[in-house]
């Protein structure tokens, strides 16, 4: 390189944008400098830009925040390490949104009791007796739980909804979590009548960010059918909705309905994260059918898969295709799977795994073979997080793991050659 001053250096931004720079261009430095070396397809001065953002004040710190919507997922990491030792209101609401799942509840197992909080958000058992009073950070839960045989009258979830929707404050209802919904007593206990009533509503309800659909406990998950609707419908009447959360069981698709959860292809802009704890992934379709939707703001995908064995086809195959499909992924779980060893060997060759910021491959029966998969790509070093607990890895293998200067979730190894489902 020359030594005249004149000459733009290594990470100059040239006014017109050539390489090499015509004798009248004009080296742009400074902020405009950074600005133009960040939009730049060139990661390498992407990179050194971030380091230099914060020489520029408030404005530097501006781009710097920027710079986790890169296109590039290193460039976002150069930002991120940076901003992480910053203390700034700003700072901190655009971390938050960058791994807005961070403070999800995780759960390892279909939990005894029901959910405390849900996307981000303190779940409150709604009571149809009183007023609602506040709606921030707070979602409410309307559900049955089943004491009819024990005597006592209960209230269906279709009846608490309509007098939820008699509130003044029921447009500032940011989520909604729905447990059990029937009594014995009901003819149609399946879940469309509570889905036609969050259709009608969906005017009162025009704030509602997130919903979790069968926030029920083990025992109701293993004797008390779960009999889904289409949710695409959902996503069309609530256009502004983030998060869905589904908990389901094998009567997702009830033999006296012929139908259960399903999605038809439709476009929805704003939804972020879906979830959906399965205690028996039997229909293959609905991975499919989730595949077809446009989601172009979807972040975060967690899917539980229990022992369905006939899945590891149609997962191999969605491994494959989802970066095509869902190109801003930032978070991946493939979880309680009998199958992690095949799916970490198959992942570690999908360009997914460029984007991804946090893989997910807990609650399995992930092994040697998996693992040697996994501690030999370059894309997995390139990760935010990595859970790997809950699965059947020796000391020697999790001691290999902490060395890849990611973070690393592996506590809760079970004995080798042991699958324990979720459902367990």
């Amino acid at each position: 390189m020359t030594n005249n001053q004149n000459q733009p250096g290594e990470f100059d931004a040239v006014l017109g944008g050539e390489a090499p720079p015509p004798v009248q261009g004009v080296v742009l430095g400074g902020i405009e400098g950074v600005k133009r070396r960040l939009s730049s397809s060139n990661i390498e001065a992407g990179i050194a830009s971030v380091s230099e953002a914060l020489n520029y004040g408030d404005a530097g710190l501006y781009l710097l925040i920027e710079a986790l919507k890169n296109k590039s997922r290193k460039v976002q990491r150069a930002a991120l390490k940076i901003l992480k030792d910053i203390e700034d209101p700003q700072v901190e609401l655009a971390l938050k949104n960058y791994k807005f799942w961070k403070s999800f509840e995780k759960v390892y197992s279909i939990p005894c009791g029901y959910s405390t909080t849900f996307a981000n958000r303190k779940v409150i058992e709604f009571d149809p007796t009183t007023k609602i009073n506040d709606t921030v950070d707070i979602a409410y839960a309307l559900r049955i739980i089943p004491a009819e045989r024990y005597g006592k009258p209960v209230m269906s979830s279709v009846d608490k909804l309509q007098i939820l929707l008699q509130s003044p404050l029921a447009n500032q209802i940011e989520a909604l979590v729905f447990g059990l919904w029937y009594t014995s007593s009901l003819e149609d206990y399946t879940f469309r009548p509570v889905m036609d009533a969050l259709l009608n509503a969906n005017e009162k309800l025009s704030n509602i960010k997130a919903l979790f659909i069968g926030d029920v406990n083990d025992y109701e998950l293993d004797y008390l059918p779960l009999v889904y609707s289409n949710f695409s419908y959902i996503l069309l009447a609530y256009p502004q909705l983030e998060v869905l959360k589904i908990r389901c069981n094998s009567c997702s698709r009830y033999y006296k309905y012929f139908t259960g959860m399903q999605f038809i292809p439709v476009r929805h802009e704003n939804l972020k994260a879906i979830i959906i704890e399965s205690h028996v992934f039997y229909h293959y379709d609905v991975l499919d059918e989730i595949c077809q939707l446009e989601l172009p703001a979807l972040e975060y995908l967690e899917l539980w898969f229990s022992s369905s064995n006939w899945a590891y086809d149609f997962v191999i195959k969605f491994i494959t295709d989802c970066h095509h499909i869902f190109p801003n992924l930032k978070y991946l779980g493939l979880r309680d799977c009998n199958f992690s060893d095949e799916f970490a060997c198959a992942i570690v060759d999908s360009p997914i795994l460029e984007n991804l910021l946090e893989l997910d491959i807990s609650i399995g029966n992930l092994g040697y073979k998996g693992a040697e998969c996994l501690l030999n790509s370059l894309s997995v070093r390139q990760l935010d997080t990595l859970d790997i607990s809950d699965n059947c890895l020796t000391a020697d293998l999790i001691e290999k793991f902490n060395q890849l200067n990611i973070k690393v979730i592996a506590d809760r190894q079970k004995t080798p050659y042991r699958y324990y489902s979720a459902a367990e």
